[in-house]
């Protein structure tokens, strides 16, 4: 597997690739353009005094990278399977590689095939943001950046970047925001609200966020008295954040409005999907500092 797959899809129709990995007899999904590669499981050298889900650190061609054991993640048995394979990622400007039990496949499906967990496992700590129902069985979608902020705090979103930024008062710039990670939803909460910018509508998906904005351009009052940003993510169940991005710049009303994509997935190699859709600024997580910075200059 290589860095062009998933690139493939045209940008904005709502579809993801996902690879299929088992734990045990479960089974989990990742975006494919989260994968660099899959090989096989390779000497891992133990670290001392590290997180519980790490395993320890292989070296895969000059790079040292973390193995992150998904059976501890995920609270189920470990095992010694001979399918064992390493899904080396990428994500958040960073390389982990994660430990699974076998992959088995690879599906093409719409974001609209994926349905929020139930309130039951959909907590912060789940790790669980999405459910694709087979025929036979279900696939898990895996929240990956909150795995990954749990066992490395630095990786996540922090305040601090905002507070150096000093007092400011924004409360009358609305915001719509779409990020699906209740984690994160969360984080990105505390920093807007330290930014100043403490009017956000948050929504958990494209779709929702969507249909508050399309009865927003029904009123009679410019859309511009009701909103002034909208900010998202790429990946949320129902609708992804090219797919929201590209229907926001397609309608008569809402076109006007800046769209900022932030998410784990801005590389160099998938920013022009962005582009594509129209979106005026791309941010990776967790530069928070750098999405303050570009909200300020299209809310003024």
């Amino acid at each position: 597997m290589n860095d062009s797959k998933g690139i493939l899809l045209e940008s904005g129709t709502n579809e993801l690739e996902m690879v299929v990995f088992e734990v045990q007899d479960n089974k989990f999904g990742i975006n494919v353009i989260k994968v660099k590669e899959i090989i096989q499981p390779t000497t891992i050298i133990p670290i001392p005094h590290s997180h519980p889900h790490v395993k320890g650190l292989i070296q895969l061609r000059g790079e040292v990278l973390p193995v992150v054991d998904m059976a501890r993640v995920l609270g189920l048995d470990e095992k010694v399977s001979p399918q064992s394979k390493f899904i080396v990622s990428e994500f958040n400007k960073q390389k982990v590689v994660f430990h699974v039990h076998n992959v088995t496949q690879i599906h093409r499906i719409s974001w609209n095939q994926i349905e929020k967990p139930s309130e039951m496992y959909s907590g912060i700590r789940s790790g669980i943001i999405g459910v694709v129902k087979r025929e036979d069985s279900m696939i898990l979608m895996v929240d990956f950046e909150s795995i990954m902020v749990e066992i490395n705090p630095e990786s996540g979103i922090h305040i601090d970047q905002v507070k150096k930024l000093g007092p400011r008062d924004r409360r009358n710039k609305k915001i719509v925001a779409a990020e699906d990670s209740p984690l994160l939803r969360k984080l990105l909460n505390e920093t807007l609200t330290e930014a100043g910018y403490e009017s956000v509508e948050y929504f958990e998906n494209g779709a929702d966020a969507l249909a508050y904005l399309e009865s927003l351009a029904n009123e009679t009052r410019p859309i511009e008295e009701f909103v002034g940003l909208v900010i998202t993510d790429i990946e949320m169940p129902q609708m992804d954040g090219h797919h929201l991005t590209k229907r926001i710049k397609s309608h008569p009303v809402l076109k006007k409005l800046p769209v900022i994509i932030f998410s784990s997935l801005i590389t160099n190699d998938l920013r022009h999907k962005g582009e594509m859709v129209g979106a005026e600024e791309q941010v990776s997580k967790p530069e928070i500092a750098e999405l303050i910075t570009k909200i300020d200059q299209y809310v003024l």
